[in-house]
């Protein structure tokens, strides 16, 4: 199932951000797509599930059904970490393994406008969620 329960993709994530006029809509577009991910049950949110590198406690689901597409749910206690975290969600959510390795995230994330506008400790913990999802899809390989 689908975090969002259907299918935001990135190509929606890219037409939000291009309707946003500068940093304060692209920070009320975050705040909008934190408010639409479900939160992650209690017994989601332990260690095994943590991600680290990231300043806000954030935790990361993977699943991977029969026919090789993944689906990540995420969580955080910070909103605009939850809001990046969804915008990860729709760029690497129901794709397989190599689509997700293949993504350039770097292009993503520069088309967004959303990197320059984060503080060093917001950037390192967005790609923290990167690359926890990279790492448990080559896990799984």
């Amino acid at each position: 199932m689908h975090p969002f329960g259907d299918t935001l993709t990135d190509t929606d994530i890219r037409a939000l951000f291009q309707a946003a006029h500068g940093w304060e809509d692209r920070y009320k577009t975050l705040i909008k797509l934190a408010k639409q991910l479900p939160p992650l049950a209690a017994e989601h949110k332990v260690e095994a599930n943590a991600i680290h590198g990231c300043e806000s406690q954030a935790w990361l689901l993977s699943e991977q059904d029969e026919q090789g597409i993944w689906q990540f749910h995420c969580d955080s206690d910070a909103r605009i970490v939850k809001g990046l975290m969804a915008v990860v969600l729709a760029a690497l959510s129901n794709k397989t393994s190599a689509q997700i390795q293949a993504f350039d995230m770097d292009a993503y994330f520069a088309e967004l406008q959303l990197l320059q506008h984060l503080s060093p400790s917001r950037g390192n913990g967005l790609r923290a969620v990167v690359d926890a999802i990279k790492d448990n899809v080559r896990s799984e390989e």
